[in-house]
């Protein structure tokens, strides 16, 4: 396979179809990122917390036990609603990137976003079960790894601890690799129409006869676009964070105020075009990782699909 091709035509559908882009940003949806700070803070600042701590007391103790029930149902179901919304959006991102890479190989000139969107919603139950079965297991993993090392480190008086930090860099690549197999698997539960558990082993068997390839665009994918392209992107947010470190220390609640609201601000600015680079950036990744599968499995592309067959000589 050739590498260099796979990623110059995941930009150049990336860069022609745009409603891409919309599902690449409802695939990272549930890709998730924060960063806060802590510190000492001024007089100021922390009698503010206090009253404010003291409002949310009083308010909550003035109200019926019945109407605070309530209050605490209405979060939880409201909780429950974004993550369900969440995880919904986010599987029908991927799921329309692979089928949006895979009408644009086979020449379609124009991709409709309704299209895509309802063509997904038929591998939407496969694609998510697949991604919840493997998290399942990898948490299961984990946790059987802390335990392991925590039982080890109390019998061994803190040795086995040290023998822990190993398993745990090691999770690293582990993860990558488990994160490549299902990228594999869903583009093959999608392209080929496979079910969960077929799909995971046809994902599988692509890895595994292709390793040397799917490591190298691993970590052109994984750690060169999305983590340093990532980093790159989220970068203008340290600056964004200036004006809020600056009033945090300060001994000056206007100076709190201010450097608060102006981050805001900046923030609140700088919000859609970060959404949209990011969904830039997503789409790419789910195309050359598309475009991976399609590859590698001799699937046809839009150069032979479009290719005219000479007409026979005549005598």
């Amino acid at each position: 396979m050739n590498i260099g091709e796979v990623l110059s035509r995941a930009w150049q559908i990336t860069w022609k179809h745009k409603v891409l882009w919309i599902f690449g940003i409802l695939a990272g949806c549930s890709g998730g990122g924060g960063g806060g700070g802590g510190g000492s803070a001024g007089s100021s600042y922390q009698s503010g917390a206090n009253d404010f701590s003291r409002s949310i007391e009083s308010f909550f103790t003035n109200l019926p036990a019945w109407q605070v029930t309530a209050i605490i149902i209405a979060i939880v179901l409201a909780v429950l609603l974004l993550v369900v919304l969440v995880i919904f959006l986010s599987t029908i991102g991927r799921i329309g990137l692979i089928r949006g890479t895979q009408q644009a190989e086979s020449g379609s000139l124009k991709l409709i976003f309704s299209e895509l969107f309802s063509g997904s919603l038929p591998y939407f139950w496969r694609v998510f079960l697949l991604s919840l079965l493997v998290g399942i297991a990898v948490f299961l993993a984990v946790i059987a790894v802390l335990a392991l090392g925590i039982v080890g480190s109390v019998a061994t008086l803190g040795l086995g601890l040290l023998c822990l930090i190993p398993l745990l860099c090691l999770l690293v690549p582990v993860l990558w690799f488990i994160n490549v197999i299902i990228e594999q698997a869903n583009v093959a539960i999608v392209l080929e129409n496979l079910g969960v558990l077929d799909g995971l082993r046809r994902g599988w068997e692509v890895v595994r006869t292709n390793l040397g390839v799917m490591i190298v665009m691993a970590l052109i994918l994984l750690l060169g676009v999305g983590g340093l392209g990532g980093f790159i992107i989220a970068l203008p947010l340290f600056g964004v964070a200036i004006p809020a470190i600056i009033g945090a220390v300060s001994e000056s609640q206007r100076t709190m105020m201010s450097g608060l609201a102006l981050a805001g601000i900046c923030f609140v600015g700088y919000l859609p075009i970060l959404i949209v680079l990011s969904g830039i950036l997503r789409t790419f990744i789910g195309t050359a990782w598309a475009l991976t599968f399609m590859r590698l499995t001799a699937q046809p592309s839009s150069a032979a699909l479009t290719e005219i067959e000479p007409l026979p000589e005549t005598s």
